[in-house]
């Protein structure tokens, strides 16, 4: 009876924990509401290009929660600026905002 209640109680709780799991997994892509056009941002290219590396972003630029709404730029500009590690955001608007209606074209 005991064996029979541990495999009930197992097979219970290893939805739960695949639904644990998944919450931990990162979002391949992030829309941010903008007046000036949407903002797609692609996360799994971001975390690709640095090799996984979560702590240069995560949680000193941004929170790691989907729950929270980023209201500024200031952290794209963190390597989004002139002589930054990518392209710098004066003058490349439409690399990240889409235009109203429009899909964003992927810059990174």
């Amino acid at each position: 009876m005991r064996f029979v209640m541990a495999i009930l109680i197992t097979f219970s709780l290893a939805p739960r924990a695949a639904v644990a799991a998944e919450d931990k997994r990162p979002p391949l892509k992030l829309v941010f509401p903008s007046k000036a056009g949407d903002v797609t941002f692609d996360h799994a290219a971001h975390s690709k290009r640095e090799k996984g590396g979560c702590t240069k972003c995560h949680d000193k630029l941004w929170p790691q929660s989907s729950k929270v709404a980023i209201t500024s730029s200031d952290g794209c500009r963190t390597c989004h600026h002139a002589k930054g590690q990518s392209f710098d955001m004066k003058g490349n608007c439409a690399k990240c905002h889409a235009a109203k209606g429009a899909t964003a074209r992927r810059g990174s």
